[in-house]
């Protein structure tokens, strides 16, 4: 399941060509505020998404970028899951951060970061301009996630050039198979 950020992923961010490369076994979020985000309305959409897909596929791995990082922690807090989940967040923005879009994301502006009840994996750049290294390893901790550490990637997005960024497959890959026990 793809989980993108503010106003969604464009065409050459990795999570849309993720999206194109597993065909019909993916699903993208399609919350009704992209641009101005409301969190209900963000966990609504990673739920409508995960009762679409869960029928199709024998576990689900929820893949967010930015802000949608933050709408997947909570749907998994909010919502019971009875199926295999493996969780990557990529770039998780500090919603306490200089540069958080505070005004146009104000639902997300109080979230903490609490023990997620699956296996999951971080992934921040050493460099991102939302979030600083020190902060998302603090989020790693508190999420309970593994953190993968990358280094001079920006905000891991379409800016950073990543292409379909085999490396972050590769680490989702086997996070997967961790889930799966496979």
């Amino acid at each position: 399941m793809i989980v993108p950020g503010i106003g969604g992923s464009d065409g050459t961010h990795w999570q849309t060509l993720w999206q194109q490369q597993w065909g019909a076994d993916a699903v993208r979020i399609d919350p009704g505020s992209w641009s101005q985000p409301n969190l209900d309305d963000w966990v609504a959409a990673v739920d409508r998404a995960a009762r679409l897909i869960s029928p199709r596929v024998e576990g689900i791995a929820l893949v967010g970028h930015s802000l949608g990082c933050w709408a997947v922690a909570e749907w998994l807090l909010r919502s019971p899951v009875d199926v295999p989940v493996a969780v990557f967040l990529v770039a998780p923005p500090d919603p306490t951060g200089d540069v958080f879009p505070a005004e146009d994301a104000s639902t997300f502006v109080a979230l903490q970061a609490r023990r997620l009840p699956v296996p999951s994996m971080v992934v921040a750049s050493t460099d991102d301009p939302y979030c600083g290294l020190r902060v998302a390893e603090q989020l790693a901790a508190a999420w309970g996630s593994d953190l993968l550490q990358v280094d001079r990637a920006g905000h891991l997005n379409s800016a950073s050039g990543l292409g379909t960024w085999p490396t972050g497959r590769e680490a989702l890959e086997r996070l997967e198979c961790r889930v799966l026990g496979v």
